[in-house]
């Protein structure tokens, strides 16, 4: 891996002092003339891209620094995970230090150095890479100006001092306390080795023992520092087990199957669900779920009122509507709570999850269950919807799919579950056998739902190429992230609010190109949803992210096939042709 210069020469500090002074007073566009590489001695300056304005997006600057200057040793890149497990402290030591060294340097963003600082979640990243040839960072700096003329003289400190102090205090291994970066590399691996073997141990997802699962606030994703209650299994769901680096650990596992979550409000039921469901990644050393693991494509399932639905086949949930409408290929613009949740279960599926994350507090009551009273007053044959708890068990049973489901207020899923575990402040204890003996006491004396079971998907959803639209006035591509939570694509926005498992916005950023990315070359009229997806999974295994955004121009982060399927499905000019199973 080698800083972009292509067969442009690589210039000496010299000739960048000596060009910018000749620019010096110009107008801001002049700026352009610097573009190229520049060797300042223990790295080389790319100047990527550069802003047209002060005011505008600010210049994209690569810095390329060999390992023989950088200094790692093999052992922090020996695999892919250790080296991830490293770049995101170099990325995260980097975004720190060109904070606190940025400072105003004229009008609009000029002096600002500025990389996006990663979160606790530990994923592959565009901003910093780590390999044996040394490492290659990516960040924004806003070139000086007074009003919109060129400060040559700012401009001279911004990227020849500034710049190289932050490379040196985060790009050299010497800035480092060696254990420190042997810490990140080895718990990234671990974590990694952990999860992968989770299906052969007959598991869902391991909690470790003293993992902090409370967070400080609903903003602010770091570990409680005070009061905070470490997790410590219960010896009936205990495992242990060696890890790669020679750690050996404790804690809880999840097995397969159904489990319950309960307990009284407040007392962390939701908090060890949110742990689970953010399991899907590794998270930094000293986040407190660093042991926190969950299967790979476990997907977190809520309802979301509102948003719109294209071609899925709700049958197993909703049919028999009084409109008479065909629920095997439904498609609304306003779902309901039961409609969005009944719609999410199946196009989570149709990507091939293995585990359902449901917190009932997110959830719409009427499509999770029916007691006896309101089956008997609104009988079956009244009511469209069959309730979750009575698809829960065949999932498991014709499918494979898990669920892991906190539940307050209905002991009626004591009947279809295999595991229950309960917390009381925050403590956890298997009550398995205690919910079974309340089930045998206290029949619910419901009636469940057995017509209809889960068989394979019933459709193939192929996207109609019209539908997706990237043109954006005289652009023909755009695709922009708007925070994390919201992607524009072309003039649509798809809101992402209910995609929990999105967590920066570098995701987000490279869902919006892998969305443009599969209308370029996936989405032909031919392609199911998952083929498309996994298409566009498959080249970025094969040539990373950059395949994704060639020119570098964006901070990008690793994300799922459940995430950009996510997107594509919340899209809401979308159409697909239904077509029978292949």
């Amino acid at each position: 891996m080698t800083v972009r210069t292509g067969t442009a020469p690589v210039h000496t500090a010299d000739e960048l002092r000596r060009r910018l002074q000749r620019i010096d007073g110009r107008g801001y566009k002049a700026y352009k003339t610097l573009q190229g590489a520049y060797d300042l001695g223990d790295f080389v300056l790319h100047l990527v891209h550069v802003q047209g304005d002060p005011f505008a997006t600010p210049s994209r600057v690569h810095v390329w620094v060999p390992q023989a200057v950088a200094g790692f040793p093999s052992w922090s890149y020996q695999s892919e995970a250790r080296a991830i497990g490293v770049a995101h402290l170099l990325a995260r030591t980097f975004a720190e230090k060109a904070r606190r060294l940025s400072r105003p340097r004229g009008s609009g963003h000029s002096g600002r150095i500025e990389m996006d600082r990663p979160g606790q979640e530990v994923l592959p990243r565009t901003a910093v890479r780590l390999t044996a040839e040394g490492i290659e960072a990516r960040f924004s700096v806003g070139l000086p100006a007074y009003g919109r003329r060129i400060d040559a003289n700012e401009a001279r400190a911004l990227l020849l001092e500034d710049v190289p102090r932050v490379v040196r205090e985060s790009l050299r291994f010497a800035a480092y306390d060696p254990e420190t970066v042997r810490t990140f590399a080895e718990v990234n691996e671990d974590a990694t080795w952990l999860r992968a073997q989770l299906p052969s141990w007959g598991l869902v997802a391991f909690v470790a023992n003293g993992a902090c699962l409370p967070r400080r606030s609903g903003v602010d994703e770091r570990p409680l520092e005070e009061g905070a209650v470490l997790f410590k299994a219960p010896p009936s769901l205990r495992r242990e087990v060696v890890l790669p680096s020679g750690r050996r650990l404790t804690g809880m596992g999840i097995p397969a199957g159904v489990t319950l979550i309960v307990g009284g409000g407040y007392h962390g039921k939701s908090t060890l669900l949110r742990a689970l469901e953010r399991g899907v990644y590794n998270h930094e050393p000293g986040d407190g779920r660093e042991f926190v693991v969950t299967v790979p494509d476990a997907v977190k399932i809520r309802a979301e009122d509102g948003r719109s639905v294209a071609g899925v086949d709700l049958s197993p949930f909703i049919r028999n509507l009084p409109s008479g409408i065909d629920t095997r290929a439904f498609s609304t613009t306003n779902a309901s709570g039961s409609t969005s949740q009944a719609a999410a279960i199946q196009e989570a599926l149709e990507t091939g999850t293995s585990l359902l994350l449901i917190d009932e507090d997110t959830a719409a009551t009427n499509f999770m269950v029916r007691d006896r009273r309101m089956q008997r007053l609104v009988p079956g044959t009244q009511e469209p919807i069959t309730p979750f708890i009575d698809r829960v068990r065949q999932l498991y049973e014709t499918r494979g799919v898990s669920t892991i489901l906190v539940v307050g207020s209905s002991g009626d899923f004591f009947d279809v579950a295999d595991t229950v575990i309960k917390l009381h402040e925050y403590r956890v204890e298997d009550v398995t056998e205690a919910a079974r003996e309340i089930a045998r006491q206290f029949p619910s004396e419901r009636t469940p739902v057995t017509d209809n079971p889960f068989q394979e998907p019933s459709v193939r959803r192929v996207p109609d190429p019209s539908s997706v639209s990237l043109q954006k006035g005289k652009r023909s591509s755009y695709a922009r992230a708007r925070g994390r939570e919201t992607l524009q694509i072309g003039t649509t926005l798809i809101d992402l609010r209910a995609v929990e498992q999105l967590v920066h916005v570098a995701q987000t950023r490279a869902i919006g190109q892998a969305l443009a990315y599969a209308c370029r070359r996936y989405l032909d009229g031919h392609r199911p949803i998952p083929e498309i997806v996994a298409a566009v999974l498959e080249d970025i295994d094969r040539a990373g992210l950059d395949v994704l955004d060639p020119k570098g121009l964006l901070d990008l982060a690793g994300f799922r096939a459940q995430e950009l399927a996510a997107a594509l499905n919340r899209l809401r000019t979308l159409r697909v042709r239904v077509e029978p199973p292949a």
